[in-house]
C-alpha cells in the first residue's frame, strides 16, 4: 500500500491524533493475479469505470504484459472501503463462472495489500494487540509478511473473508496508515522490474480463492521446503526408491 495523503485535510485532536478523516485521500495498492483482472475491467473498461461511479474513488489497473497486476485505488476511506467492496463482488463472480455448478460453500476471498514496511508495525500494534483489534472488528482475517516484497520497501497485508468483511477491514487499516504516516522513503514493489520475481509465490494465495501451495506437499514428504521450495535430491532418492519397492511388493503379493 503506497499512501499518498493530504496533510492540509487533516483535522487533529488535542492529542494529536487525526480523528476526521472523511475529506482526507489517500491511495491504497493491491495486488492481482492477472486472470482475476478482466472481471474486473469488464468489456472496455465498462466493469471499472461503473466501480469509479459508483465508489467515487478513482481506480487504475497495472499494464497487462505481467503476471502480477496492481490495483491502485484513491480516495477518502469511505470511497475505497465502497471501492474494495466492488471489486470483491467481481472476483467472486469470476471464480463463480470458473467453478460452473457448484452450490458448496463458497471459499474466502483473500485481498493481498501492498504496504511501506514502515508502517506495518502500526497495523500490528503493540503486542499484536492492534491487528487482534482489526480481526475482531470487522471479522476478517489479517496477517502481515513478515519479508519485504522483492527489491522494494514493502510489504504484503494479507486480508481473508467475504466482501463485506474485507472492505471494513480495509478501511480500519486505512485509518491506521492516516493515523501513522510512513517514517521513511518508499520504495515501492514494481512486478514490471525483471529482477521483482513474483510477490505472489511467496505468499501461498491466490489474490482471490485461497488454494493448495504444492511445494508444502513436497516438504511433508521431505523432499523441500514450503517456504523456499528447495527440493532435496537425497531425500526424494530415497523416498522415489521406497514408493517403487512398496509398490513392487504389493504387486507380487497380489500376483502370487
Amino acid at each position: 500500500m503506497y499512501v499518498k495523503v493530504k496533510m492540509e485535510n487533516m483535522q487533529q485532536s488535542s492529542n494529536g491524533s487525526f480523528n476526521d478523516y472523511n475529506d482526507v485521500n489517500l491511495t491504497i495498492r493491491i495486488l492481482f493475479h492477472g486472470r482475476e483482472v478482466g472481471n474486473v475491467i469488464g468489456k472496455g473498461g465498462e466493469t471499472v469505470k461503473n466501480i469509479r461511479d459508483q465508489s467515487g474513488a478513482r481506480v487504475l489497473i497495472s499494464d497487462g504484459s505481467t503476471p502480477e497486476r496492481i490495483v491502485t485505488i484513491t480516495g477518502t476511506t469511505n470511497a475505497i472501503c465502497k471501492a474494495t467492496e466492488l471489486i470483491g463482488l467481481r472476483v467472486e463472480e469470476f471464480f463463480e463462472r470458473q467453478n460452473g455448478d457448484w452450490n458448496g460453500p463458497k471459499a474466502p476471498l483473500t485481498f493481498k495489500l501492498i504496504v511501506p514496511a514502515s508502517q506495518c508495525g502500526f497495523i500490528i500494534g503493540k503486542g499484536g494487540c492492534k491487528i487482534k483489534e482489526i480481526r475482531e472488528s470487522s471479522g476478517a482475517a489479517i496477517q502481515v509478511a513478515s519479508d519485504m516484497l522483492p527489491n522494494s520497501t514493502e510489504r504484503l497485508v494479507s486480508i481473508t473473508g467475504t466482501t463485506g468483511t474485507i472492505s471494513q477491514c480495509v478501511y480500519q487499516v486505512c485509518n491506521v496508515l492516516l493515523d501513522s504516516p510512513p517514517r521513511s522513503a518508499t520504495i515501492p514493489y514494481d512486478p514490471r522490474s525483471k529482477t521483482s520475481g513474483f510477490a505472489s509465490n511467496a505468499v501461498g494465495n491466490d489474490f482471490g480463492r485461497q488454494r493448495t501451495n504444492p511445494l508444502a506437499s513436497l516438504a511433508a514428504l521431505g523432499l523441500g521446503t514450503a517456504s523456499t521450495g528447495g527440493i532435496n535430491p537425497a531425500g526424494m532418492y530415497k523416498k522415489y526408491f521406497f514408493l517403487v519397492f512398496y509398490s513392487s511388493k504389493k504387486a507380487r503379493s497380489y500376483n502370487n
